[in-house]
C-alpha cells in the first residue's frame, strides 16, 4: 500500500535517484522490461529492497513479469519531481559555480538554470553557460520575478547562511549547499541538501588504508 511521503525512510529516497540512473541507461540501450533480481545484479541492492522501496509509492510490477522499464523511469521521475521544471540560480560563479552552470546535472534532473550571481568583480558581466553574471545586490529582485525554486550555493562558509535567508525570503524554498559549511535553517520551511564532496573520496580513502592494513 501507498505509503505518505512523510513516513517514508530518507533512506528510500536515495536509492530512488539510483533505480532512475539504471533504468536510463536500460532504456537507452532499447531494454522494455526487467525483474527486481536482474535490476539486484545490475545496483547492487537486494530485490526484496528494491520490491519494497518501490512498494511505498504504489504497485509498479506485475508477477511473472517484472517492471516496465519506461513505466518504471517515468513513475520515479513524478515521485522525485524532477520532470516539474523547477528554476535555479547559482550564487558564486567561481570555478566550482562556473562548472556546475555548464555541466548538464541541473538539466538532467530536470532543473532549468535562470541565473547567475556573484559579487567579484572579475566574474560580473561575464557570460558563463549562456548567462550573464549578475550582481548580487540584485537577487532577491530576481528570484521573486522569476518564481526561482532552488539556489545552489558555492559561496565561503561565512557568507552562506545571511544569502541563504535573504533567498528564502524572496521565495527559494530549496538549497543545493555546496559551501564548506552544514546549512541549517529550522526556523525556515525551506529543504536543505547539503553537499560535501571531499566525504565521499575520503570513504574512498578509507577503504584503500583499510584493504593494506588487511594484508599486513
Amino acid at each position: 500500500m501507498k505509503k505518505n511521503n512523510h513516513e517514508i525512510s530518507p533512506a528510500v529516497i536515495r536509492r530512488l535517484p539510483r533505480y532512475y540512473r539504471y533504468l536510463t541507461e536500460l532504456e537507452r540501450l532499447g531494454l522494455t522490461k526487467i525483474s527486481s533480481a536482474d535490476l539486484s545484479r545490475k545496483i547492487q541492492v537486494t530485490a526484496s529492497q528494491i520490491r519494497q522501496d518501490l512498494n511505498c509509492f504504489g504497485d509498479f510490477g506485475q508477477q511473472g513479469y517484472g517492471y516496465n522499464i519506461k513505466n518504471l523511469r517515468e513513475s520515479i521521475a513524478d515521485i522525485l519531481g524532477i520532470r516539474e521544471k523547477n528554476r535555479a540560480v547559482i550564487i558564486g560563479v567561481g570555478h566550482l559555480g562556473s562548472a556546475l552552470a555548464n555541466h548538464s546535472t541541473l538539466e538532467k534532473c530536470g532543473v532549468e538554470l535562470a541565473g547567475l550571481f556573484d559579487v567579484s568583480l572579475d566574474v560580473l558581466g561575464k557570460t558563463v553557460a549562456g548567462h550573464v553574471v549578475r550582481d548580487i545586490k540584485d537577487v532577491d529582485a530576481f528570484c521573486r520575478e522569476n518564481n526561482i525554486d532552488i539556489a545552489v550555493l558555492t559561496l565561503p562558509k561565512h557568507s552562506t547562511e545571511g544569502v541563504a535567508r535573504r533567498l528564502a525570503e524572496a521565495g527559494v524554498t530549496g538549497f543545493w549547499n555546496f559551501a564548506n559549511t552544514e546549512l541549517r535553517l529550522p526556523d525556515l520551511d525551506v529543504h536543505i541538501e547539503n553537499v560535501h564532496m571531499g566525504d565521499s573520496l575520503m570513504q574512498l580513502c578509507y577503504k584503500l588504508h583499510s584493504d593494506t592494513k588487511d594484508e599486513d
